[in-house]
């Protein structure tokens, strides 16, 4: 009887535990499902529920491969935009509790709204399927993609006739590209590597392989000491030039309350990343040392003109003095902006 006694008080014990236990982590799943939406910024303390930290002896947080119990947004520990997370809870009684969480973590200050107003149209080839792009004196450097008719082409801006061109095989789609000095550099999509060509004929000089952490290739441009990549995600690859296959350093990319992915072609100038989101009428300007949108121009009037399906959209960043250039994929126009 007594032994009955003592297993029934076993059991009622430890369903008390453990719903104790579901309720410290439906606490925190609440409270985490409430913070992604909101989300943090660099410096905010995570403020868990009272109910959580006083079943706790300690609290940590494990991201990446690192581990903290210091409950601050810290730059050198997190990123902007997503971060995917475990929170690590070490029970009184010395049991741990595990509960996986997004936290969000967007820019302290706000995006500028650009505006702009248009200086000039010039032609472009609608066959174009504009991927990189980039303006040297008065010739336009472009690559283009799709299987099949990928290429890297030249042609002065104002006609759309080609003055040299290097077309890709068939399994290749061509993504950015960007010139260093004599030579220009193309990313691939989806083969892992990159070209060199010589900038005078466009004659390929070499390959290289470019970082497995960069899972795709999508834009490229250079700020005189790194080439500078994206992937389609919210990230941006700061690469050796003369090992691309090196990354130097990488940072993600966040406004005040959003978090921006798909990140497509993209353009260095006067200390900032100008960058295209793919399927979206808007330019971000990025703060390069942290990944902080410091401005946005919303181009949804001249898009619209042009983009009827998901393919012929927004697409091209070029700089004309301290105009912007930009076209989009197989668009007829080429358009001259002054933006402020």
């Amino acid at each position: 009887m007594k032994k009955k006694l003592l297993a029934g008080l076993f059991v009622l014990a430890l369903m008390v535990s453990c719903n104790k236990d579901k309720e410290i982590l439906d606490l925190l799943s609440s409270y985490n499902l409430e913070m992604q939406s909101k989300g943090y910024h660099f410096g905010d303390t995570i403020l868990l529920p009272e109910s959580v930290t006083k079943e706790s002896e300690s609290i940590s947080i494990s991201f990446g491969g690192k581990e903290t119990d210091q409950l601050i947004v810290d730059p050198e520990f997190f990123t902007l935009g997503d971060n995917a997370v475990t929170f690590v809870i070490k029970k009184k009684n010395g049991e741990l509790l595990q509960q996986d969480a997004t936290i969000n973590v967007f820019a302290k200050n706000p995006e500028a709204q650009l505006s702009y107003s248009i200086i000039k149209e010039y032609p472009h080839d609608t066959r174009n399927f504009t991927q990189g792009f980039q303006l040297e004196g008065n010739t336009i450097y472009e690559s283009d993609g799709q299987h099949g008719s990928s290429k890297i082409i030249k042609y002065e801006l104002g006609t759309t006739e080609p003055k040299a061109s290097t077309p890709q095989p068939n399994d290749v789609f061509s993504e950015g590209a960007t010139i260093i000095g004599n030579k220009v550099y193309q990313l691939t999509w989806q083969n892992k590597k990159g070209f060199i060509y010589n900038k005078a004929d466009l004659k390929l000089i070499s390959e290289f392989p470019y970082p497995n952490m960069m899972g795709e290739g999508w834009g490229l441009t250079y700020d005189g000491k790194n080439l500078i990549a994206s992937d389609g995600t919210k990230n941006i690859y700061f690469l050796d030039v003369n090992d691309p296959s090196k990354i130097v350093r990488y940072i993600s990319v966040a406004g005040n309350t959003q978090a921006y992915d798909q990140l497509n072609e993209l353009e260095y100038h006067n200390g900032y990343i100008y960058a295209n989101v793919w399927q979206k009428p808007f330019i971000l300007k990025i703060n390069p040392a942290n990944g902080e949108v410091a401005g946005k121009l919303d181009l949804s009037e001249i898009a619209a003109k042009h983009t009827t399906g998901n393919d012929d959209v927004l697409n091209g960043i070029a700089f004309k003095g301290d105009n912007m250039l930009i076209t989009g994929k197989n668009w007829p126009l080429i358009y001259e902006i002054s933006v402020k």
